[in-house]
């Protein structure tokens, strides 16, 4: 019982010890601790993973924890000759975490003010523009010095020569580590100012990267792939990334849309008409099947591209509009030829030739 109401006299004495401000700092933070999810939710509500999402709202409710611990220490335990420090961490705490919130909701409105709204696995988001990834950086660095400069008043290096050596120690560890970070954030601004290879466009990757994806999220020092074929997410390093030869399979150099096509093998006794004539039925069908999203309005083109030692190798060329969906309509079509072929009794199997040796 003595134990409970020394707690409470103790409880009571830091009350009468804090005035208005005080407190009014300690519930704004017990507020932004409560309400973090919803502040994130609200600055980042289309470009983020559940992770990442989670991530940030722990960051934000560490560094308001933090700041109600110093503050809570500052007036609790430390003694009038102590208070200087405590007051600077609590001062120091305060201006990362006003620094962090600022950055991000400044990096947040530019998007939305110079970003642009595009419709991405069905969802309409604001995506990064070359404009706005620049002004997001260029915003960054000032509050990133204007809180440096604000920690080093607050820690009294008021000498040139202390002042100097903060700045320049900082200065030397950007130096050594740009090889790390400045290509890819380089690269990201050529990626976005090209307008080559955008947020939602459907790509395809060439030499030893393989890859047919959805262009997620071009960030600051790298790019999200959504894997079609696996349906999984990749992450690629915009400098990594320009050193690939990139198909960008969205942006269509007719309007007739991508010009797609499928190779197919036939025994050389099969007449050329008959393969024409079953590349054309084939084609014809795919008007009243929803899963083929071929351009009906052109016609094919088809002709032969190999006569190799076995078979006659050709190419069926089609118009699609729908890229999102290549790769269905690539199976679905090739099926489709494949069951025609069966029911004509044309063989798309490629023969074994044997060579007879003379004595």
């Amino acid at each position: 019982m003595e134990f409970l109401q020394s707690i409470i006299v103790d409880v009571v004495d830091f009350f009468q010890r804090m005035n208005v401000i005080d407190l009014l700092v300690v519930s704004v933070n017990l507020l932004l601790m409560i309400f973090a999810r919803q502040i994130i939710n609200l600055v980042y509500h289309d470009d983020m993973t559940d992770r990442k999402r989670l991530n940030r709202v722990h960051v934000l409710r560490i560094l308001n924890l933090f700041i109600i611990i110093a503050f809570t220490y500052y007036h609790a335990y430390l003694t009038a000759d102590e208070k200087g420090a405590g007051l600077k961490l609590v001062s120091i705490l305060v201006t990362i975490y006003m620094g962090y919130l600022i950055a991000h909701i400044s990096a947040f409105f530019i998007r939305q003010k110079y970003g642009r709204m595009r419709e991405i696995n069905g969802d309409k988001i604001s995506i990064e523009t070359y404009n706005s990834r620049l002004l997001s950086l260029f915003s960054g660095m000032f509050i990133f010095v204007i809180a440096l400069i604000s920690v080093i008043q607050i820690l009294e290096f008021d000498s040139l020569l202390e002042a100097g050596g903060v700045i320049g120690f900082i200065g030397v560890f950007f130096a050594l580590t740009q090889s790390a970070w400045a290509p890819d954030i380089f690269s990201g601004l050529i990626i976005l100012n090209s307008g080559m290879v955008e947020e939602g466009d459907v790509i395809e990757l060439a030499e030893g990267a393989d890859c047919l994806g959805v262009v997620f999220k071009t960030k600051m020092f790298h790019t999200e792939i959504l894997n079609m074929v696996n349906n999984h997410r990749m992450m690629i390093k915009n400098s990594k990334l320009r050193e690939y030869m990139i198909h960008n399979l969205s942006k269509f150099a007719s309007a007739k849309g991508l010009r797609e096509n499928l190779h197919f093998k036939v025994a050389y006794n099969v007449k050329s008409d008959d393969v024409r004539d079953l590349f054309q039925q084939a084609f014809e069908a795919t008007a009243d099947d929803t899963d083929i999203n071929i351009e009906s309005q052109y016609p094919l083109d088809i002709g032969i591209i190999d006569t190799g030692d076995h078979a006659v190798e050709w190419a069926v060329y089609y118009y699609t509009k729908d890229v999102k969906n290549l790769i269905q309509t690539r199976q679905n079509f090739r099926e489709l030829i494949l069951n025609l072929s069966r029911e004509q009794s044309i063989r798309l199997g490629t023969p074994i030739t044997y060579t007879k040796m003379e004595a």
